[in-house]
């Protein structure tokens, strides 16, 4: 399961996607999930199916690459949805001993798990079609007004680039752990809970070393190579806007209002 956590990889092909420029996907991201939240019926949901559907067309990512990321976050879409199911009240559909379902139930849960899955699948297009350096230079002119406040925009940038491309990365750096700790006989799956979370001890420690040792030596990398930051830096690939960005921001805009449109009237 931990090899399927996509969210923070880069997939390395041509296509319309990875051609955009970053702040046009960020500002799409953006607006896909403000839409998510945004739509409250069947219709505007399956709207938002088809502009994702186009954007994993668009992007060239294999579509099982993509959804794969989804095994690791099963346990909270289970509990997401059972929550929602059993505790929201309304009109009775299905009733054993002290759990209810409702039919209130049943819509807002199958709302929450659609929400949840594009969420993951909608910001794995992102990553998986930019760059760490072009998402850095994305956010930093994104949120290039902030300086005006005393807001260090570039560090900022940095950082959320590094922590998010840091992802795949532990997560492989994990699995090498957990499975060097199984050849010396550790269990991780067998016992309660309070057994599996003592059992979680041996592989914590040294992932947590790990982690430190890595961010010492991208530190260390950084200082080596004069890094000051970002106050009088220069691009080696500045940021341009092409007609494509254009048409994207005018696909977002109509995308959005037909999302607000199918509210008001549904």
């Amino acid at each position: 399961m931990l090899r399927d956590i996509t969210l923070g990889q880069y997939y390395p092909v041509d296509s319309v996607l990875h051609r955009l420029d970053p702040r046009t996907k960020l500002f799409g991201t953006m607006v896909f999930i403000i839409s998510l939240f945004v739509a409250d019926s069947i219709w505007a949901y399956l709207v938002a199916t088809l502009f994702l559907a186009m954007a994993i067309r668009l992007s060239h990512v294999p579509f099982k690459f993509m959804v794969r990321g989804l095994k690791a976050i099963i346990f909270l879409l289970l509990i997401s949805v059972s929550f929602n199911l059993f505790l929201t009240p309304g009109e009775v559909v299905f009733k054993l001993w002290f759990l209810k379902v409702t039919k209130e139930g049943l819509m807002t849960a199958g709302f929450m798990g659609v929400r949840l899955i594009y969420l993951v699948v909608g910001s794995s297009v992102m990553t998986l079609t930019t760059t760490p350096n072009e998402l850095t230079d994305g956010l930093e002119k994104s949120l290039g007004f902030l300086k005006k406040i005393g807001l260090p925009v570039h560090e900022v940038s940095m950082m959320m680039s590094i922590a998010l491309r840091f992802i795949p990365i532990l997560v492989e750096e994990t699995d090498k752990i957990m499975k060097a700790q199984m050849a010396r006989g550790a269990d991780f799956e067998s016992g309660n809970i309070i057994q599996r979370a003592k059992n979680m001890i041996p592989l914590l420690v040294p992932l947590f070393i790990s982690a430190f040792r890595r961010a010492t030596d991208l530190a260390m990398a950084m200082e080596a190579r004069c890094y000051r930051g970002g106050e009088g830096r220069t691009k080696m690939k500045p940021l341009h806007y092409a007609k494509r960005d254009g048409v994207t921001y005018l696909v977002y805009v109509f995308y959005l209002a037909v999302i607000v449109v199918l509210r008001i009237l549904i």
